[in-house]
């Protein structure tokens, strides 16, 4: 299993505006992560910090700020 080193990375800006435009376009958490899996990205929840990932791999990209959940 993968592990997040929980204050570190920073995602990177692209990612991150396709992050947020996709939670502005979905209705639910749920709907949101089911559109980033279409660019090939994951949320996972980490220690209470959700953590970006990159599909399929698993590889973390970093914490997402607080104002996107």
């Amino acid at each position: 299993m993968a592990h997040a080193d929980i204050g570190g990375a920073i995602i990177d800006s692209p990612t991150l505006d396709l992050i947020t435009r996709e939670r502005a376009k979905a209705l639910s958490p749920r709907e949101w992560k089911f559109r980033l899996a279409g660019y090939g990205y994951a949320i996972k929840d980490v220690q209470g910090a959700q953590v970006v990932t990159k599909l399929p791999q698993g590889t973390e990209l970093g914490v997402l700020p607080a104002h996107i959940h």
